[in-house]
């Protein structure tokens, strides 16, 4: 089924006024003070125009949301900090989730529940303070439902504990009918397998539980080493991490540093290599294994060493305020030596390339085994994901996407038939079938037959409803 969702007419104030009576938070339409807030997005090249917004208090909240866009007949969008977000949201109810952000830790049966708008920064400073932490991923402003839905790469734990999605216990989710659901591996399973993996498809994640893993402090940091020795140091990083355990996380990137206020001065503007580290032993057998790293070359900065779980942020440093870009990704089902001078000739010192970031990040151990209860995560095996970053305004739009291109279809030849969906362009939203592959898809749109026949949630890397 095709949509014009462009074609729907706005929401008039009368229409609203139900909508207004039955929901504890906010309603807002174009034009109402608050409503330029609530659609901006941590990208800023990407715009929401939504025919409404309902920043959700509560369960009920959500619930009277759907039920309105189900009266109405368009899509629903939910949004809690939009670091992903796949078109403008036409005639759309946009659900904005960030007030329903509680955070409750059980240190005794390591668990965490938390609501639909929590942020990873807030779960790990909570679960610190049990000595715990989750399988957040590498920036501290990313919500944690979307992240799980989407799979859920730690850049810190998730090589000996699988995606973030592996150790969802319970989800609670309003469904495209409006009820309200508690989901787990006994209650609905097929949906329960959906969820965890399937994105956004399936409903509105009001509140998971997840697993927490006894880890209070780590050996990590990162390794700056002047860009001229791409090569080199990527050379000794496919070498190193092969032999390295299941505890040591590694990945690797070219960056074209911005001026970032947590890196001195005399790298801003600084065309470098960055080696990522996040290793859960003692620092003592850390700085062993890392010790061929460092002997590469002179660094220009290096921030590798103990550190409380707290700070595992600075590992990869990233932006924490909006910022325009355009990303893409793509998994490796190898790396040769081929590929690695293909990639230094794409992306090192002596190719025309201007991304902000070329990352590849090194998988395999716990993500390419399936969990106790399987889900729906589509790249198990896959040993790379290869991550290309354009940094610009959108009147650069065409040019980012090019550069973006020129790095990833140069390694086409070494490319995985799934991708990660965590780490999709919006212009990727039609590939939800190579996304997952076909057997995996034609589950996936089976459970979306059952439980979003109309396809209500359509404004993502979309599952379409099996025929």
């Amino acid at each position: 089924m095709t949509f014009n969702d462009s074609s729907l007419p706005p929401v008039l104030p009368e229409d609203a006024a139900s909508l207004v009576a039955a929901v504890t938070g906010s309603v807002l339409l174009p034009g109402d003070a608050g409503y330029d807030d609530e659609r901006a997005v941590f990208n800023l090249n990407h715009d929401l125009v939504p025919a409404v917004i309902v920043v959700a208090e509560s369960t009920a909240d959500v619930r009277a949301a759907v039920a309105f866009a189900a009266g109405q007949y368009r899509p629903v969008l939910v949004k809690t900090t939009g670091h992903q977000m796949v078109g403008p949201a036409h005639g759309a109810v946009v659900i904005a989730t960030h007030r329903m952000n509680d955070v409750a830790i059980d240190a005794v049966g390591r668990t965490a529940r938390v609501g639909a708008g929590a942020r990873w920064a807030e779960v790990v400073k909570k679960a610190a303070e049990a000595g715990l932490a989750p399988l957040n991923g590498s920036n501290p402003t990313v919500g944690v439902s979307g992240y799980t839905l989407g799979g859920g790469l730690s850049p810190t734990l998730g090589r000996s504990h699988g995606y973030a999605a592996d150790h969802v216990r319970s989800l609670d989710v309003v469904t495209a009918d409006g009820e309200l659901r508690h989901v787990n591996a006994q209650s609905e399973p097929d949906l329960f397998w959906a969820l965890r993996g399937g994105k956004g498809n399936f409903g509105v994640v009001t509140a998971l539980e997840f697993d927490l893993f006894p880890v209070p402090r780590l050996y990590g940091g990162g390794i700056y080493f002047p860009g001229e020795r791409t090569a080199d140091v990527l050379r000794a990083w496919t070498a190193w991490h092969p032999g390295t355990p299941e505890t040591m996380i590694s990945s690797f990137a070219v960056l074209r540093l911005r001026a970032l206020p947590q890196l001195p001065e005399s790298l801003h503007g600084e065309f470098v290599v960055h080696l990522r580290i996040a290793y859960n032993g003692t620092a003592a057998d850390g700085e062993r294994m890392v010790a061929p790293l460092r002997a590469v070359a002179p660094a220009l900065l290096d921030t590798v060493a103990d550190m409380p779980y707290t700070k595992v942020a600075s590992i990869h440093n990233e932006s924490t305020e909006p910022v325009p870009y355009y990303e893409r990704s793509i998994m490796l089902r190898e790396f040769p030596a081929d590929a690695l001078d293909k990639l230094v000739e794409l992306a090192g010192p002596d190719s025309a390339n201007t991304l902000t970031m070329v990352e590849l990040r090194a998988l395999g151990g716990a993500w390419d085994r399936e969990p106790a209860v399987p889900n729906a995560v589509a790249t198990r095996g896959l040993p790379y994901v290869l991550l290309g970053v354009a940094g610009g305004p959108v009147s650069e739009e065409q040019q980012l996407k090019e550069s973006v291109a020129v790095l990833l279809d140069g390694m086409e030849p070494w490319r995985g038939d799934r991708r990660l969906v965590n780490n999709l362009a919006p212009d990727e939203a039609a590939d939800a079938a190579a996304i997952y592959g076909p057997e995996r898809y034609k589950r996936l749109a089976a459970v979306k037959k059952t439980y979003d026949p109309t396809n209500m949630f359509r404004i993502n890397h979309n599952v379409a409803p099996a025929a």
